[in-house]
Parts: C-alpha cells; sequence; structure tokens
C-alpha cells in the first residue's frame, strides 16, 4: 500500500500515468503482469493507485510501453521512489487533516503550480502575520500552540518557490488586495511581500482587476499542479473548511485549465499587477498619515 495505508495522490497519478501509457501502447493489463512476474491484480491495483510500484517495476513497464520520453521516464521512476518516503510534512499534526498532506505531497512533487486567489491572498505568498490573520477568523477553534504550528507549517511550504523548486503563477482578484481589513502593518508588509514574490524569476503575480467580476465569479479558489509541462495540468486542489478534495479526471481538469487561462487574460500583467500594488502602498500609507494627524 502507499505510505499512509490509503492511495495518495501521488499513487494515483503514477497509476494513472502508467495505465495511459498501457492503453496507448494496445496492450491490456496482462502484458504488464507477464511483464513484472506480477499477477493481473497487482498491476490493476497499482494503475488504481492503491499499492506501490517500484522504481523496477515502472521503468520495466515503460520499456514494454514504448516510452521513451526521458523525462516523463525520470519523474515517473522518481514518484515510485518516493510513493513510500516519509515526507517532511508528517512532522506536523496538523498535516493529517483529510487531503492536506495530500496538497503539501503534490506541492512537493510540482514543477508547475498555478493558484486562483478571489478571496484571500494564496497560501504560499502569504506572509505570517496574515497566515495568522487568515486562521483567526476561520470556522476552527485555533490553540495559541495550533496557530503556531499552522503558521510555520505554511511556511515550510513556501521554501519550495522561495528556492526557485517549483514556478509558481498566482492570480487574485483585486478586492482580496484592496479590502484587507488586518492591521496597517500586517498590510503594508503582506503587500511588499507580492512585490517582492513577483520580482523572482520562478513567479508570476498578477492581479484581475475589482471590475472583472463577471471572470472572478467563474470559480472558487484553487491550485492547479502540472509535473512536467506547464500545460500539462495533473491534478487540481480544493480547499473547503472541512477538508481538502481533488479534481483528477481529464475532463475536469481541462475546466480547470480553461478557467485559469480565462483569467490570466482579463488580469493586469505582472509589470501592471506591481504598479497597482505599489499605489495601493501609497495609498494605504497616506490614509494612515492622514489618521495620525487628524
Amino acid at each position: 500500500m502507499p505510505a499512509g495505508g490509503k492511495p495518495t495522490v501521488r499513487s494515483r497519478t503514477l497509476g494513472t500515468a502508467l495505465k495511459r501509457h498501457r492503453e496507448a501502447a494496445g496492450l491490456d493489463q496482462s502484458h504488464g503482469a507477464e511483464a513484472i512476474m506480477k499477477s493481473v491484480a497487482k498491476v490493476s491495483r497499482m494503475e488504481n493507485g492503491q499499492t506501490s510500484a517500484s522504481a523496477l517495476e515502472v521503468r520495466t513497464l515503460l520499456d514494454l510501453y514504448g516510452v521513451q520520453d526521458a523525462e516523463e521516464r525520470d519523474r515517473l521512476m522518481e514518484w515510485a521512489r518516493k510513493s513510500n518516503q516519509r515526507g517532511w510534512w508528517v512532522d506536523y499534526p496538523e498535516s493529517g487533516r483529510y487531503g492536506y498532506a495530500d496538497h503539501i505531497s503534490l506541492e512537493s512533487d510540482a514543477t508547475y503550480i498555478r493558484a486562483w486567489g478571489p478571496m484571500l491572498i494564496p497560501g504560499l505568498l502569504q506572509t505570517p502575520d496574515y497566515t495568522e490573520a487568515v486562521i483567526a477568523i476561520g470556522p476552527r477553534i485555533t490553540t495559541p500552540e495550533r496557530m503556531a504550528e499552522l503558521v510555520k507549517l505554511r511556511q515550510e511550504r513556501q521554501r519550495r518557490i522561495e528556492e526557485g523548486g517549483a514556478h509558481f503563477a498566482a492570480i487574485i482578484w483585486e478586492p482580496a488586495v484592496t479590502a484587507l481589513t488586518c492591521g496597517r502593518d500586517v498590510r503594508s508588509d503582506q503587500l511588499e511581500r507580492l512585490l517582492e514574490a513577483g520580482q523572482r524569476q520562478n513567479v508570476i503575480v498578477q492581479l484581475l482587476p475589482a471590475e472583472a467580476n463577471m471572470a472572478a465569479g467563474m470559480s472558487g479558489a484553487f491550485v492547479a499542479f502540472s509535473f512536467a509541462g506547464e500545460a500539462n495540468v495533473e491534478a487540481v486542489s480544493l480547499e473547503n473548511p472541512a477538508n481538502t478534495n481533488f479534481v483528477e479526471s481529464p475532463a475536469d481538469l481541462a475546466l480547470y485549465v480553461n478557467v485559469f487561462d480565462q483569467l490570466r487574460s482579463a488580469a493586469l500583467s505582472p509589470d501592471e499587477t506591481a504598479q497597482r500594488i505599489r499605489q495601493i502602498l501609497e495609498d494605504s500609507k497616506q490614509r494612515g498619515k492622514r489618521k495620525r494627524e487628524a
């Protein structure tokens, strides 16, 4: 079984890829079973993500299926090697919330991450103080200890982006930036973080103008993950107050790709976004100054 005793997003995605390559080769599961000297049931469980595939089994199957692309082979074999590894996030009890560990696992594996934030700044761009403010208004009872753990966990997740381990594109609806209700210092620090992030080579930050409310209403917040080319979205994460759910069917994934592309087309360019954020910062400073002088 995959780590944790149940199918994970990683194991399911690996299994889906193996099934896709098998079908493209015009072979059935019995051919795969014969190649790795296992039962047909074992191949079926591997393709469903219900059991782990070793790197050797994956390599053998890819050879059988005629997969020559070196990047694809390396990617799938690396997933097989990682399938039973203990992720760094398991040290945090909060990662045990349903679906959250899978979300972090996807972040750890992804080469491209795209986030749409209609109401909140995406988590990978949040400052610690902003994260704390968001958690404080949430529906869960949060002790100081749990708050500290959640903030630290989010900071650890951000390291992959900060170290250039993945490309990250975020589209944020402008009201999520202009209507920040946290303290002035928290708001200013968060806006500065957005400007700083937008200067990274691997990060794109775009604001969707406030008046683009029709586009903003197409979808709630989501995060899309790609593990090879940018266009090849293989999982979408949807978070709600109770848990984290995932979209994995090709037809549904295509819908989210289309939504993100439409949002990106309607959004300000990265340069226009930076200019707009600087203006919001300046307006905020001027309001604070007038309050102090009043």
